[in-house]
């Protein structure tokens, strides 16, 4: 259910943000699908912390809605690891795959925030290292990633990012956080391409 509202509220902000740039983007021809508005490209993000390690691959595709603001999806494949510790005698190794969707706001050229509610398919495998008992597990979890980040936004050529984000949800499970429930820092550095150049 919360995940329903997540996805609710924000075809409800891109609708809203759509309407509200074609009311006050004079010199954009109203109304109209431009095919030099579409981008793909995808990301490689890097968590590190206290004990473990989060590396992964995020192929996206999106539209810009307007010249500051983006919309799309977002695929990911992360590998996510563990080490034991004083405070826990558990190995974890994760792997997980997923996607969902995601906004991200330019209020200046360079500056960008960012908005992804995602959806995840984990395996995990599991290993006390005191006593050398392991097991796998197979779950599904929801995350919440917010963040800032810094880059290029050339729509109708190219675009890039440096982003940081952390996953603002409680959910244990979730792979963006630690086994104590604590957020992990997400790295994300992306870069791509628009279908089509602007026709001058």
């Amino acid at each position: 259910m919360k995940n329903l509202r997540t996805l609710f509220c924000f075809v409800l902000l891109s609708v809203a943000a759509n309407t509200y740039a074609q009311q006050n983007d004079g010199d954009e021809e109203k109304g109209r699908f431009k095919k030099e508005n579409i981008f793909m490209g995808t990301s490689l993000n890097l968590g590190l912390a206290n004990h473990s390690f989060n590396v992964g691959l995020n192929p996206e595709i999106g539209y810009s809605i307007t010249k500051w603001l983006d919309g799309g999806m977002s695929f990911n494949i992360n590998y996510f690891s563990q080490n034991a510790s004083e405070y826990s005698n558990i190995r974890f190794r994760n792997f997980n795959f997923g996607g969902g969707p995601f906004l991200r706001v330019w209020p200046l050229n360079f500056l960008h925030f960012q908005v992804q509610p995602e959806y995840n398919w984990i395996s995990s495998n599991q290993k006390n290292v005191q006593n050398g008992q392991s097991g796998t597990y197979k779950y599904q979890t929801g995350s919440l990633l917010v963040g800032v980040g810094y880059g290029t936004h050339m729509i109708g050529s190219h675009y890039s990012y440096f982003t940081l984000m952390i996953d603002v949800l409680q959910n244990i499970n979730s792979p963006y956080r630690d086994q104590y429930n604590d957020p992990v820092p997400i790295v994300r550095a992306g870069f791509g391409f628009y279908l089509k150049g602007k026709q001058r």
